[in-house]
């Protein structure tokens, strides 16, 4: 793509960002698509961020709600959603733990509860094991799981 005009792609970067929030990860991974030479990206990237269309903390914010709320995602599934996006820790872990603990107890245990309705199991721990299974995919942490699906801890059967 010759003739890359600088201020055309940050118009276009500029209504892209307006429209939903976005990560520079994201910005510049979509101009080097677009055939933008890296350096040229990241000074748009640069002003995109200058200008407030890209803010890491908002992106991070929203990013967390929308996950937590509608995919039903649990803190270690978006923490390492986050992290591919290469965004700071510093950012994205305090705005993981603000989630109320109770409301993310009330959602694990609902969706273990719609799961456990669906499964096909001989034993109750077959059933047990597959909503364990489940439950970590979605990346949930196994100490909350078992609270929830009310099994003894590792260290408590050893005892």
């Amino acid at each position: 793509m010759d003739g890359i005009d600088e201020n055309t792609e940050l118009k276009r970067m500029e209504s892209w960002c307006a429209a939903a929030e976005h990560c520079r990860a994201e910005a510049v991974e979509k101009l080097v698509r677009r055939g933008v030479p890296y350096d040229m990206a990241d000074r748009i990237a640069d002003r995109l961020e200058k200008e407030k269309f890209i803010d890491e903390r908002r992106y991070c914010q929203a990013f967390i709600h929308d996950k937590f709320r509608f995919a039903k995602w649990g803190k270690q599934k978006i923490d390492m959603a986050l992290r591919q996006k290469k965004l700071d820790p510093y950012v994205y872990r305090p705005l993981l733990n603000e989630i109320a603990s109770d409301e993310y107890g009330a959602t694990l245990q609902a969706l273990l509860e719609a799961k456990r309705k669906s499964i096909r199991a001989a034993t109750e721990y077959e059933r047990n094991a597959k909503l364990m299974r489940f439950a970590l995919s979605r990346g949930f942490a196994a100490d909350d799981i078992r609270r929830c699906i009310d099994l003894p801890d590792e260290n408590e059967r050893e005892a």
